[in-house]
């Protein structure tokens, strides 16, 4: 069974994908990058700005799938610069508690709409 997530409290897709799709009990989530939903514009007036938008925008798509952060399998962050590692690292981990999911970080060249960090998650549900 596969199932599209949809919320108007995340960004809509800017091209050919979906927010989330769910297989089973397994929930893929797109990158999200830091647009806020309710004006369709980007918040990066700065880093911690961002990083917070962007987990905002992954809490929104769970909340509608009904999962939760405790179920994250997998997390994939992209930054546009390792120096912003320690400051996106912090925010991202005051989402979760307790075991954290399995995770990469790594710097690319760009990011979509030259943002400063982008996040994917995996999620499994018994």
């Amino acid at each position: 069974m596969k199932k599209v997530i949809k919320t108007d409290k995340a960004p809509a897709p800017i091209g050919p994908y979906n927010q989330a799709i769910q297989a089973g009990p397994f929930l893929f989530c797109s990158g999200q990058i830091a647009i806020d939903p309710s004006t369709g514009k980007m918040v990066d007036s700065s880093l911690e700005e961002e990083a917070h938008q962007v987990m905002k925008n992954i809490k929104a798509i769970l909340d509608e799938a009904a999962y939760s952060f405790g179920e994250v399998v997998k997390t994939s962050i992209f930054l546009d610069s390792m120096d912003n590692f320690a400051k996106v690292n912090e925010i991202y981990g005051s989402y979760f508690e307790g075991d954290y999911p399995a995770r990469e970080t790594v710097a690319v060249k760009t990011l979509p709409k030259s943002v400063r960090v982008e996040i994917s998650v995996t999620l499994y549900k018994e």
